[in-house]
């Protein structure tokens, strides 16, 4: 039998990615220009990704016998304060919320890959967040795209 405790680890890193996500979706939410139609909803669409990836990891924590996690990273409370300071000195401009936005998707895309590679992790976790970070490639993908033509 595979060591739960493990997989409970990774999946409440996964969480508190996806918290990340969350936060950093809504804060560029609120920094996108009223013009930004679609930007607005990229990144709704963002969110609710967030929220379903979170949702799916913590009803495998919650099947290990474990609480969902729902604090955001240090690094994450970090990045986002930088974003704030960023924000003065460049403004909300199109590219420079959009690149915000790929630094938080590489991240996240860091932060799966590094699960993956984690020691001991049971097959069907293993399973779930290959999937996932599929998903958040094509997400990454996405925004790349965009941010790539605002600056164009």
């Amino acid at each position: 039998m595979q060591n739960n405790s493990v997989d409970v680890d990774v999946l409440n890193d996964l969480i508190k990615i996806n918290n990340d996500r969350v936060k950093g979706y809504e804060k560029a939410l609120s920094e996108v220009k009223v013009e930004d139609t679609d930007l607005k909803v990229l990144f709704a669409k963002m969110l609710r990704q967030s929220q379903e990836l979170k949702s799916d990891l913590g009803m495998e924590v919650q099947a290990l016998g474990h609480d969902m996690p729902t604090d955001t990273t240090t690094a994450g409370k970090i990045y986002r304060g930088w974003m704030d300071i960023k924000a003065i000195f460049t403004g909300n401009d199109r590219h420079a919320v959009l690149s915000n936005c790929e630094f938080g998707e590489d991240a996240a895309q860091n932060a799966y890959k590094m699960a993956l590679e984690t020691d001991g992790l049971s097959a069907n976790i293993s399973s779930l967040i290959t999937t996932q970070k599929g998903e958040l490639k094509i997400s990454h993908n996405e925004i790349r795209a965009m941010r790539d033509a605002a600056k164009a």
